[in-house]
């Protein structure tokens, strides 16, 4: 052992001779209390927001409106939504635009010819605008939510929590989960920021009073 860990080493034992070791159960765990914002939908909008996405706050009854309105401005011709996603949806989709039926058997060229997939959540975040898929009904396997170019996602203000721990509690760990925060994105070795490399590289988020 080298002299100065000895040393450092020797200090620390000196600090805490003669002090009594706290317990597991005594070490404070106030980060799971439960601390609801004012206005938790409003800050999780904001969050996401801040992670360069664009987030919209739905009015009751014009969800389906808004999921195709998103995908019209957005410039997709080509969309998936699926299986387990309302059937209003694909309904109001198929009217409008080329429908890709999903399927865990679809491969990445077929997806790579997707402009935009339409998801639900199970979870957002409030404190770090983050959105959680478990890729159960209507979220589609994985591949469906990393390789169009575009996300759509609809969160139910039911399904937002305030913070981390909240969000853990919600959720199964047994299933397959994906956090996302804000489009795909990461810096090259000058710290330019680029959009679209391990995901989308546009993420719409709709949230809605409705259950999804």
């Amino acid at each position: 052992m080298s002299a100065a860990r000895e040393a450092v080493l020797g200090r620390v034992r000196s600090a805490i001779a003669g002090t009594e070791r706290t317990s597991l159960a005594d070490v404070p765990r106030h980060y799971r209390e439960h601390r609801p914002a004012e206005d938790l939908v409003g800050l999780f909008c904001e969050r996401v927001a801040d992670y360069r996405a664009t987030v919209h706050r739905v009015a009751p009854g014009g969800l389906t409106a808004a999921i195709t309105a998103a995908a019209h401005d957005l410039g997709a011709r080509r969309v998936l939504a699926p299986a387990g996603v309302p059937q209003a949806w694909c309904d109001a989709l198929r009217a409008e635009f080329d429908q890709v039926e999903d399927g865990v058997g679809i491969d990445t060229a077929g997806l790579e010819r997707v402009d935009a997939v339409i998801t639900t959540a199970v979870v957002g975040i409030a404190s770090t605008g983050t959105i959680v898929l478990d890729h159960g009904p209507g979220q589609g396997h994985r591949a469906v939510t990393l390789v169009p170019d575009v996300h759509i996602c609809v969160v139910s203000e039911s399904q937002v929590a305030d913070d981390v721990p909240e969000a853990l509690r919600r959720l199964d760990p047994a299933r397959p989960m994906t956090f996302i925060s804000g489009p795909s994105a990461t810096s090259d070795i000058e710290l330019k920021r680029v959009e679209g490399v391990h995901g989308p590289r546009t993420l719409h988020v709709l949230v809605t009073p409705e259950a999804t």
